[in-house]
């Protein structure tokens, strides 16, 4: 009896100390975000080129569409000048989307340096990458194996890398879910390995996975924000921490008395611009 009475009584203290915490989260002012991951298909002749914009949000929100842009512009310098008969004009096609886009040839970006440029609010951003060549994807097939629980789903991914070159790639697995990988230890070889999705999928479902040969720093970039999710995330959401890219607030850089914004260090916007060739295979659940 006396035993049970104890119990009741820690039950009751647990329940009497039961309280709801707020946490203050950090705060920052809002950031521009700019998702302009370009993805080529050279197998087909044309390319929808899409810059997504938008404005970051507190933590747990999601970012908030910028539908008040009049164009984005992607310059390729490597045709002959800057004047704008070498450069694509992105439009919001959709109203309150955030989403810019024109349709062109997959050309006009696999030479030269392409610079991308917008402006927001009164401020001037610009970004500058170059087109960056992939490896086909030998195959993907569904594997049996388990890593933790049977409630997860194995495909085997197989790719021969380029032998003349350094090469960083990144994987799109479908459902906000990102891999990156060097041939640093596969060299010029095939290479075969096992990606598991915490997750069974009903028999029939579509996955489309995706090869992308990327530049050191993109690797870089992408690998940061991977190590900061624990599961999917939008590519170019707020993270947990600030990870910058390659887009720079320019409005005071005139390039004569002012050349840099050493002075404005944390005056940046967040994503990144990179043009990449894509190799892409459906996998269909059985």
């Amino acid at each position: 009896m006396a035993k049970k009475i104890f119990l009741l009584l820690f039950s009751i203290i647990l329940i009497s100390c039961e309280k709801v915490i707020d946490v203050d989260l950090p705060e920052e002012e809002p950031r521009l975000v700019v998702d302009a991951l370009i993805r080529l298909d050279l197998n087909e002749p044309t390319v929808n080129v899409q810059v997504k914009v938008s404005e970051s949000s507190s933590f747990f929100e999601s970012n908030t569409p910028v539908t008040s842009l009049p164009e984005i512009t992607i310059v390729n310098l490597g045709q002959d000048s800057f004047e704008c008969g070498n450069c694509l004009i992105l439009t919001q096609v959709t109203p309150g989307s955030g989403i810019y886009e024109t349709v062109t040839s997959p050309d006009f970006f696999l030479n030269g340096d392409l610079i991308i440029q917008l402006s927001y609010q009164g401020r001037s951003y610009v970004g500058q990458t170059r087109f960056v060549p992939t490896v086909p994807l030998d195959s993907v097939i569904q594997g049996t194996g388990v890593l933790f629980d049977d409630e997860e789903t194995e495909v085997i991914v197989t790719f021969t890398d380029e032998a003349d070159r350094e090469d960083y790639y990144l994987f799109d697995f479908d459902f906000a879910e990102f891999l990156v990988t060097r041939d640093e230890f596969y060299q010029g070889q095939e290479f075969s390995f096992s990606y598991f999705y915490d997750q069974s999928f009903e028999p029939g479902t579509e996955i489309e996975i995706s090869l992308m040969g990327v530049d050191r720093s993109f690797f870089n970039y992408m690998d940061l924000l991977i190590q900061q999710s624990d599961a999917g995330f939008d590519l170019f959401a707020s993270p947990v921490a600030t990870v910058r890219g390659n887009i720079f607030d320019v409005t005071d850089i005139d390039n004569e008395g002012n050349t840099d914004n050493v002075d404005q260090s944390q005056n940046f916007p967040l994503g990144y611009f990179a043009v990449v060739e894509v190799s892409k295979q459906t996998l269909i659940i059985e």
